[in-house]
């Protein structure tokens, strides 16, 4: 039986996750910062709101396909195991199937955050954020990758992947509620 990989030692622990999100901020930056400054020069985003919608809903369809992938592998493991074909609710699921699970229950808590900052990023106006929200796309795949991969070998295994998806994620908040005070401020002018 395979047992979580509890640290014996916690604060050495946090700091290598602390060590491997500083390394995601350090890979997420630059990643973001080329697709606002390099990506608008290289091609013609939406203008017009329905396009950027449109733009964003795509976006949100490939932000999706990585719960569709957490949902396929957890089919696949089931199918071959009597106790886990039963399902969930009549027993708890074998050791094979637990990290699966833990990697589609977060994969779909980032989804959903997510496709909600990505649809709202898409109604600021200009380029640069439906160039951000591309960069999100990419970090996504990293991060569900390296999340995944990472899992079995504890806090700090995972944290690069859990930083990686949801630092652009904080970004597009940060960026919409940003442009909503802004208008705001305008507006009251």
């Amino acid at each position: 039986m395979n047992r979580a990989p509890i640290p014996k030692d916690l604060p050495a622990e946090m700091a290598r996750v602390r060590r491997q999100a500083a390394l995601s901020f350090l890979f997420c930056a630059p990643v973001l910062g080329a697709a606002v400054w390099w990506l608008p020069q290289q091609f013609e985003f939406p203008a017009e709101m329905g396009e950027r919608l449109a733009f964003a809903a795509r976006a949100c369809l490939l932000i999706m396909l990585w719960v569709l992938i957490g949902v396929g592998i957890i089919a696949r493991l089931r199918r071959k195991s009597a106790q886990d074909n039963a399902g969930s609710a009549y027993g708890p699921p074998t050791e094979r199937l637990r990290v699966p699970l833990a990697f589609l229950q977060n994969t779909l808590e980032h989804a959903t955050l997510s496709a909600f900052a990505i649809l709202a990023l898409a109604t600021v106006e200009g380029e640069a954020p439906l160039a951000f929200i591309v960069g999100m796309v990419v970090l996504f795949a990293i991060g569900r990758i390296t999340f995944l991969r990472g899992y079995p070998h504890g806090s700090a295994g995972r944290a690069f992947g859990v930083v990686t998806t949801a630092l652009p994620i904080m970004g597009a908040f940060a960026w919409v509620i940003y442009d909503m005070v802004d208008r705001l401020l305008r507006a009251a002018i």
